[in-house]
């Protein structure tokens, strides 16, 4: 249903099942939509496609949407994960933004030794996430995942996933291409640390790769990554 209200519904969605809303969806349809009982929209849950429903019931605490028939089989996505150092807020929120927009599966926010912010609020990145998900006609929420320390997540790497590193200045090849599983790895502004960078290049599972001649900002590089990535059959 093209430009219909598209909505993430952690909920099972089959034909004939009436199921309620999200917290905030009723709210969000009301008082910012202005739909009404009996108006269309779009639900998906990651699971079982995307889903025609009709608003049953709307109250601006509560909503009810009555499933018809699906419009999507559920399909595979790319497994690409996106590990970056965190930002300043509003950056870190247009990593999240953009990177759900290219299809990324996972999102790790990491804290390196020239992290220049303090706090993450996970809540609020999932719900940008989930928010990119519904207006890029996603059928997934890709997963935030706390936030940790470089080697934390170094350490807890899972087997048979090349980590591509965007090293500055380095002599390193471009993103290469990769077959299985992979996620890419971006630092803070200020670039790793040398005690980063010396623990990067001794880790078998990481690639280092360079995205181009030019300086990029951490945003613009997660992006052209990505997207570099992708191209490349991710």
């Amino acid at each position: 249903m093209p430009g219909s209200i598209r909505l993430f519904l952690d909920r099972p969605l089959a034909a004939g099942l009436a199921v309620d809303a999200a917290p905030g969806q009723a709210h969000y349809l009301a008082s910012v939509m202005r739909r009404g009982p009996g108006e269309l929209v779009s639900l998906f849950n990651g699971r079982d496609g995307e889903w025609q429903a009709r608003i049953a019931a709307l109250r601006r605490d509560r909503a009810v949407f009555e499933v018809e028939r699906r419009t999507r089989e559920q399909v595979p996505e790319p497994d690409l994960w996106l590990v970056f150092a965190v930002l300043k807020r509003d950056t870190t929120d247009l990593v999240v933004q953009k990177a759900t927009e290219l299809g990324v599966s996972a999102i790790l926010p990491m804290f390196s030794a020239h992290t220049n912010a303090g706090r993450v609020n996970r809540d609020r990145l999932t719900a940008i996430a989930t928010e990119a998900a519904e207006q890029s006609e996603r059928l997934t929420v890709p997963r935030v995942a706390e936030p940790a320390a470089l080697a934390s997540v170094l350490g807890d790497w899972p087997g048979g996933r090349a980590l591509v590193a965007a090293i500055e200045r380095a002599d390193a090849p471009g993103v290469p291409v990769l077959a299985g599983p992979a996620a890419l790895l971006i630092g803070p502004e200020g670039g790793f640390s040398v005690g980063e960078l010396d623990v990067l290049r001794r880790t078998p599972f990481v690639v280092a790769a360079s995205l181009g001649a030019r300086i990029l900002r951490a945003e613009t590089a997660a992006i052209v990554g990505l997207a570099l990535l992708q191209a490349r059959g991710l």
